[in-house]
């Protein structure tokens, strides 16, 4: 038997809504802050439409004169409701073990601080599966601009063309492409199918075992979007 050839030799990953699902935390905390702040409600579409984006940058953008105060209340609550509210993605550790197996090197490339990062990493229990975790603080400009994803490459010293990057928002299709990096997108998250499919990433996947397929050659052409 062949043994299959890896899409590409190193994976970089987003994390919210894709290695991990913090999609309910970060719906709740953002309905919480502007609750606490503001006393105005935020409906879950609302929230979910700022996932993938740095926090504080989306918060002043909504309201710029209570921003920080917002940033601040939903960082709070947010780190004390973590380990209650966040889920794993079933099929992601054993994904993180097959890649390694192959001798896939993987990465995350996340807008979250790298201290709620490795709390959310830790949470799922995958703290250890991954080599480098790239965080808000490591670049001044983050998705969709290609910084992030090139700060990860070099943190593992390859270039951005060995690298796909996977996740489930359209900023992180087009900081790929902004990058040179191959991409992914995954449908788990909080990124809207259609408006993934419309970025032409190199393929979309419905679940963990297709994520597999695409990135470890097991299965279709991972070019073949669908």
């Amino acid at each position: 038997m062949t043994t299959p050839t890896p899409f590409r030799p190193v994976v970089l990953f987003d994390l919210d809504g894709t290695l991990v699902d913090t999609i309910p935390l970060i719906v709740a905390s953002y309905r919480h802050a502007f609750f606490t702040v503001l006393g105005e409600e935020v409906d879950e579409a609302r929230a979910r439409a700022w996932i993938g984006r740095p926090l504080l940058e989306a918060l002043l953008e909504e309201s710029p004169e209570h921003g920080h105060a917002l940033d601040a209340e939903y960082r709070r609550w947010n780190l004390a409701n973590t380990e209650r509210l966040i889920r794993r993605v079933d099929g992601v550790p054993r994904l993180l073990a097959d890649l390694a197996a192959a001798g896939v090197r993987t990465a995350v490339v996340t807008s979250k601080r790298r201290e709620t990062a490795a709390l959310a990493l830790a949470a799922a229990g995958i703290e250890d599966a991954v080599e480098v975790v790239a965080g808000l603080e490591d670049t001044a400009r983050h998705k969709p601009a290609p910084d992030p994803l090139l700060h990860g490459a070099a943190a593992l010293g390859v270039d951005t063309s060995e690298c796909v990057y996977v996740g489930d928002a359209v900023v992180d299709l087009r900081a790929a492409r902004a990058a040179g990096c191959a991409a992914v997108a995954v449908t788990w998250g909080a990124g809207d199918r259609a408006a993934l499919v419309e970025e032409a990433p190199d393929a979309v996947v419905d679940d963990v075992t297709a994520l597999a397929a695409a990135l470890l050659g097991t299965g279709p052409d991972p070019a073949r979007r669908g």
